[in-house]
């Protein structure tokens, strides 16, 4: 810990939201479904806000492509499985928060206990995935966020926080509202954008799909975001 007092760490953050509200934040367990370019920032800010366990989940690892918007990317990193990358960031934050790593690609075959979760981050990319994960969380009665694209967008001042049943604009949560409703889930907060996505000015192709053009903000901003959200419920609920 180089001589620094780890309990003096969240001294701002017990500032604005008081010591009581701070234990919450330590007793709470928060599960990242996506370690990329959103949900590695959302789990930045959960990490320096003081949660006290963080579950991460992600098959992938890190590449090159990814240093441009990913914060757990950099030059040291690249090749190694994102949640060992983010626990390692985390336990250069605080040592003492406790960190399940979960190397697996989520699907409807994953064997999870919702109910050891607080709250859960949806920052998946797939859209099978993500609809799954949101079932099985109305389903167990556990909070969820969802980002919706944050791919082809340059304005981060036009991200917003809503219902899905209340988004525009967003390709992505056009497909999620019509799944959802057939689904009969009536409610889901959201991180969308309603800027018009950007054709890319190079068109590259991957696995047979148009890789989506992306840049360091606009993901750091929608990670921020969900994690604020998942921060001040937690706080509010008594």
């Amino acid at each position: 810990k180089r001589g620094i007092d780890m309990e003096n760490i969240y001294d701002r953050t017990a500032l604005l939201i008081g010591k009581e509200n701070l234990n919450k934040l330590k007793n709470s367990r928060v599960a990242v479904f996506g370690i990329g370019g959103v949900g590695g920032y959302a789990v930045e800010a959960l990490a320096r806000s003081g949660i006290g366990t963080i579950d991460l989940f992600d098959n992938d690892t890190v590449s090159v492509t990814n240093i441009n918007r990913q914060i757990i990317a950099t030059n040291k990193t690249i090749g190694l499985d994102k949640v060992v990358a983010a626990a390692q960031r985390i336990s250069e934050i605080n040592a003492e928060i406790k960190v399940n790593c979960h190397n697996i690609f989520f699907s409807a075959e994953t064997d999870i206990d919702f109910t050891d979760y607080d709250y859960i981050i949806d920052a998946i990319d797939t859209v099978t995935s993500k609809i799954e994960l949101i079932v099985k969380a109305k389903e167990n009665n556990i909070p969820i966020i969802s980002s919706m694209g944050t791919g082809n967008k340059l304005n981060a001042d036009m991200l917003e926080i809503a219902d899905i049943y209340k988004t525009s604009v967003c390709p992505l949560a056009r497909v999620m509202r019509y799944e959802l409703k057939k689904r009969g889930i009536k409610s889901l907060k959201v991180v969308y954008s309603k800027e018009e996505p950007i054709k890319p000015k190079i068109q590259t192709k991957e696995f047979g799909r148009h890789i989506p053009a992306s840049i360091a903000f606009v993901p750091a901003v929608s990670g921020m975001l969900l994690a604020g959200e998942v921060i001040k419920d937690i706080i509010n609920n008594n």
